[in-house]
């Protein structure tokens, strides 16, 4: 996997660096701001583009913005988006976008799972970051959501991190079985066709909670 870093705070950044080669990975370009990493994208055409959120000069969402610019015009860049913070407002706009993915900066120190899900970016999948998973399920509208069970809705989260039926089933300890059965009741309260792709159901539910957002 050839990768490109764009992380201002360099102990992250290569810290990121030796993540991603001690897993047999190329980081191709480790950068420091949004201008330097649309360069190097541009350049290396990589398979994933790990982001800051916020980067230079202002701190606020250059990261964010140039994760959109990467997936309008290299759609088939992943492109892993990292922050210290919840911020759904540019969540909501790249969420149903094939290789995506958006993680608190902390699961990094989980590295089996965080390599798993950079793995699934660069693949053309999802990993969205429980709490953000959370946040958007919030802001939705609350109805038809509202008529999911708790344990469905435990299930939609999973789903929208990426995870297939088996994943999830290990995650909550029961059978496929049954999580097969969850996913099925739910997709039917949220008038969503169910789907063998489990790339498309993870995107028909994002896309469905991203319709859901208010203004």
């Amino acid at each position: 996997m050839r990768v490109v870093i764009a992380e201002d705070q360099m102990l992250l950044r290569e810290g990121l660096t030796r993540l991603f080669a001690d897993h047999g990975h190329d980081v191709v370009a480790a950068v420091g701001d949004a201008e330097a990493l649309g360069a190097a994208v541009g350049a290396h055409s990589p398979d994933l583009a790990i982001v800051d959120i916020r980067m230079p000069p202002t701190f606020t969402d250059e990261g964010a913005r140039a994760a959109r610019v990467i997936k309008d015009t290299q759609p088939d860049v992943g492109v892993l988006v990292l922050s210290q913070h919840i911020d759904t407002t540019h969540a909501v706009g790249l969420v149903s976008r094939a290789g995506f993915g958006y993680l608190l900066k902390d699961r990094v120190l989980h590295v089996d799972d965080f390599m798993g899900a950079a793995r699934r970016v660069a693949d053309g999948g999802s990993a969205l970051d429980p709490q953000v998973v959370a946040a958007l399920m919030a802001r939705a509208d609350n109805d038809p959501l509202d008529s999911l069970s708790d344990r469905e809705r435990e299930v939609l989260s999973l789903m929208a991190e990426g995870l297939s039926n088996p994943a999830i089933a290990r995650r909550l300890v029961v059978s496929e079985r049954t999580v097969e059965g969850h996913v099925r009741h739910l997709l039917l309260k949220l008038n969503l066709a169910e789907t063998e792709d489990g790339h498309r159901r993870v995107l028909a539910v994002l896309a469905y909670l991203r319709s859901r957002q208010p203004g």
